[in-house]
């Protein structure tokens, strides 16, 4: 008679098969996850990629739109003929304020020799240091022709903008991303003399609702500042009330909160007798005129560089006198 298996034994050769196919079953499971997850990041970095892609050729068409409508900017002053007329050398003094609160007194430290100038603005901010910004270059046939701007904030390393007319590129220290330099290119302030320069050449061109294109670069790019002709008003400053035409800077962009506001006094020679810088946070510097001093050393006498016929006929007037 034969004999019978024990049941432990019969249940344990049934258990195998089932094992070995539950194993084999995780197996492709686990095979299937992790093509799965293979393919998930390929198509996530193939996203990544389409997408800064995508970023480089919005960032280069927005370079070459800028630097077009640079070059179409110089393109209409030159075709227009605008004439100008340098402001005369000299040490200019401000009155700073700091969101409507007195500060130190800064300066403008501005020369023009009628082929190279140098312009250099110090305002004193406390418990962060000095904000100066230099710029430096020559006079060419579109007026000021920036051809090195330094910007330092407190105690920070200067940043650095080269003109550089040989290579038409603009180099910055900040970011190793040149950009396009147009014809009449100006920094962040030295299109502040460039602007009062063609006031001074043609003060009757500029009417309220006038807007000027400039093509200005600063520490670490460059765009178009549309900036217009509000119109004629008064300013009470230090030495009492001077009138002055107002400009402001239009947005550059949507959901641009940068101001920025300039007066150019006709009795001070077109100098700036206000200007408002006014932050994305609401943070407003002021400068607000107090005086001239005497010209540089061995620069008096000289009327500045402009084209034929440009105005002269308004002058600095003579420095006041301090007021507490």
């Amino acid at each position: 008679m034969p004999q019978r298996q024990p049941t432990h034994a019969i249940t344990t050769a049934l258990a195998e098969p089932a094992e070995q196919a539950a194993q084999a079953a995780q197996t492709a499971q686990a095979a299937q996850a992790a093509q799965a997850a293979q393919a998930a990041q390929t198509a996530q970095a193939e996203q990544a990629a389409q997408a800064a892609a995508q970023a480089a050729a919005q960032a280069a068409a927005k370079a070459a739109s800028d630097a077009a409508a640079s070059q179409a900017a110089a393109a209409a002053a030159a075709a227009n003929g605008d004439k100008f007329s340098i402001p005369p050398s000299g040490e200019l003094r401000y009155d700073t304020r700091i969101n409507g609160v007195m500060n130190q007194i800064g300066n403008i430290h501005w020369i023009d020799d009628g082929q190279h100038y140098e312009m250099v603005v110090s305002i004193p901010l406390p418990f962060v240091g000095p904000y100066v910004y230099s710029s430096k270059g020559h006079i060419d046939s579109f007026g000021i022709a920036p051809e090195q701007y330094s910007e330092q904030r407190g105690r920070r390393a200067a940043d650095i903008t080269v003109f550089d007319r040989t290579t038409k590129q603009l180099v910055y220290t900040r970011t190793p991303n040149n950009q396009p330099l147009a014809d009449g290119a100006q920094d962040r302030f030295s299109v502040v003399m460039q602007l009062s320069s063609l006031v001074r050449g043609s003060p009757d061109a500029y009417k309220p609702g006038v807007v000027r294109q400039f093509s200005v670069a600063d520490n670490d790019s460059n765009e178009i500042w549309p900036i217009e002709t509000v119109g004629d008003e008064n300013i009470q400053t230090a030495d009492g009330n001077v009138q002055a035409r107002h400009f402001t800077r239009l947005p550059r962009r949507d959901g641009d909160r940068r101001r920025l506001d300039i007066w150019l006094a006709p009795t001070l020679g077109w100098l700036p007798v206000r200007i408002l810088q006014t932050e994305p946070n609401g943070m407003q510097i002021e400068m607000l005129w107090r005086g001239k001093l005497q010209p540089p050393s061995g620069m008096s006498g000289q009327s500045g560089a402009g084209t034929p016929d440009a105005s002269e006929d308004a002058t600095p007037a003579a420095p006041g006198t301090d007021k507490p």
